[in-house]
């Protein structure tokens, strides 16, 4: 396989893994298949209220089952499934099947059947390649990402996604709902036969520095930090929270400087379980050192 084939297979499908995450979060895009809510340009003092109580009562559990879609402009169409937990960090078990763009061609080139499944644990990100991939490295068939290395990988949107799988939790998705200037109720509707309660919001990222005070000014300069850092300029959100104060669902959408993103999840089964171990290290390689071992030899 060509080092540039080799590239763009392995930086893609870290950042393909990571937007995943950072889907999860809330932190990446914006949502938005109804757009701004009616009356949008002031946030409901009730509904505002609601949410922070929300977020306290998720702030509570460490860990849910997540089912989604991801799409980053024409670079990358997926689905994710499994489990995340963020009692220590974050860890979890994800598969993800790509079913369009850039990325899920050069998996075809490199021999991959659109299916990596991946690891997160505390210091690392690491995705099972597959066999034909394997076959170029040595029979390895898992290549390890630090997340230290992630913004050399992606430039700036790297750096956002950094900082995202670090900080992954579906908290951080009521965070940037809680900055949107327009935040209110949206009705009720049923999430897979659960009823729920929407609440739908807009986030214009050069308005948010005190401008609300549903987060302090250190939440609302980070949020500013990571969306602007990745070209967002404005991105709306939706979330169906249950009986229980717990998110079921949360749309997003916006346009970054990778194109527009757009991300629905699922959320699940919180306080499941998340087990996950380091891949045995003989088969694991580290994806700097391909690079290395490629850029030596011919290209």
């Amino acid at each position: 396989m060509r080092t540039s084939t080799l590239r763009r297979v392995g930086t893609g499908a870290a950042l393909a893994a990571l937007l995943s995450v950072a889907a999860c979060s809330g932190g990446g895009g914006g949502s938005g298949t109804a757009g701004k809510p009616t009356g949008a340009g002031e946030a409901d003092a009730g509904s505002v209220t609601a949410l922070q109580q929300i977020r306290k009562k998720t702030g509570t559990v460490r860990s849910a089952r997540i089912e989604g879609t991801t799409e980053m402009g024409d670079t990358v169409s997926m689905k994710q499934t499994g489990t995340i937990g963020w009692s220590d960090g974050l860890t979890g078990s994800l598969t993800l099947t790509y079913t369009g763009g850039t990325m899920a061609e050069a998996l075809k080139q490199g021999g991959g059947d659109g299916s990596v499944r991946a690891r997160y644990l505390q210091d690392a990100y690491y995705a099972d390649m597959g066999e034909a991939f394997a076959a170029t490295i040595g029979g390895r068939r898992w290549v390890r990402y630090a997340h230290q290395d992630l913004a050399e990988l992606g430039g700036p949107a790297g750096d956002v996604l950094e900082e995202q799988v670090q900080n992954s939790t579906p908290e951080q998705g009521l965070k940037a709902l809680l900055a949107a200037g327009d935040v209110r109720k949206a009705g009720q509707e049923d999430v897979r036969g659960v009823p729920a309660t929407r609440y739908s919001g807009t986030v214009e990222v050069a308005e948010l520095t005190g401008r609300n005070s549903a987060l302090d000014a250190g939440q609302l300069a980070a949020l500013k930090e990571r969306l602007s850092a990745a070209g967002v300029t404005t991105q709306t959100v939706d979330i169906w929270v249950g009986e229980d104060d717990l998110p079921l669902k949360k749309t997003e959408r916006g346009e970054t400087a990778a194109g527009t993103f757009s991300s629905t999840v699922f959320y699940s089964d919180y306080g499941t379980e998340v087990s996950v171990r380091k891949p045995p290290a003989g088969d694991t390689v580290d994806f700097k050192e391909i690079l290395r071992q490629r850029a030596a030899g011919p290209s």
